[in-house]
């Protein structure tokens, strides 16, 4: 008997949906998971037919974190440079593929739709966009071992929700359901359990129908303007715009909607 892959993909109207499937594991992210993953995001990535990526999960997790059991006790780092390069460079991979999530130029939703804690969030808060289901919760337990989530749980949780949520959910441990998570700000919407997965489905087919290059470039004017202050931001949207004012997607869509008001007026 073959056993289920850890990952399952599928491509529907645009959409590659990258789904979690380990649910007797709670979904813990496994090296399978991991690399499945990996290239799932590369195929994506790679094709331009495919306009947007949606990552959901099966099962009464969403995700439990990293498969803290699927390693070897021997083979943990014994000293604090080592450690380091672990989270750089170990954790199946963790870093290298948040960080390729955060640089492709097309969007990434993640439709959460139950618990979801440690690596399972980290992920998700490198998606561009975040759904939850009413049933979906949120939280780090690594406080419970004493360390913190070091694969942008930190960094990139400050950045989205700011230090005043990230003390609540890193410092005090405490957990957020869907309805505070969408107060802290660290996801989009909230929808009801029942159709929740069409209803993410249906948030990914209006995003295929947005402009691609207008997306691509928007995600990195974004990132360097949550960095920079308000001037060097500015310099930011006059770049990006001086390349889009130049598609010509851009110029046949400006040059017909000036005819259009030119007819009406006359």
């Amino acid at each position: 008997m073959s056993k289920e892959p850890h990952l399952l993909t599928q491509e529907q109207d645009g959409i590659l949906i990258a789904t979690l499937n380990r649910p007797d594991k709670l979904n813990a992210l496994s090296a399978e998971t991991m690399q499945l993953f990996e290239e799932a995001l590369g195929r994506f990535r790679d094709t331009p037919e495919l306009k947007v990526m949606l990552v959901r999960a099966t099962g009464r997790y969403f995700c439990s974190g990293a498969d803290l059991r699927g390693g070897s006790p021997a083979a943990q780092p014994r000293t604090a440079s080592a450690i380091r390069e672990n989270h750089r460079r170990g954790l199946n991979n963790m870093h290298r593929i948040y960080d390729e999530m955060e640089h492709v130029e097309k969007p990434i939703v993640g439709a959460i739709h139950a618990a979801c804690v440690g690596g399972g969030l980290e992920m998700m808060l490198s998606c561009d966009f975040r759904l939850a289901a009413k049933s979906a919760a949120f939280a780090f337990p690594e406080g419970l071992f004493g360390v913190l989530p070091a694969s942008n749980g930190v960094s990139r949780l400050t950045r989205i929700c700011g230090p005043h949520w990230a003390r609540w959910l890193i410092m005090a441990n405490q957990k957020a359901d869907a309805d505070r998570a969408l107060i802290m700000g660290l996801v989009h919407d909230v929808m009801p359990d029942e159709g929740f997965e069409e209803a993410a489905l249906d948030f990914c087919r209006h995003l295929t129908k947005q402009n691609g290059e207008q997306m691509g470039a928007a995600k990195i004017a974004i990132e360097l303007a949550a960095e920079l202050g308000p001037e060097m931001g500015r310099h930011v949207e006059r770049m990006a715009n001086s390349a889009l004012m130049l598609n010509p997607s851009y110029l046949e869509g400006i040059e017909r909607y000036l005819k259009g008001v030119g007819g009406k007026k006359g």
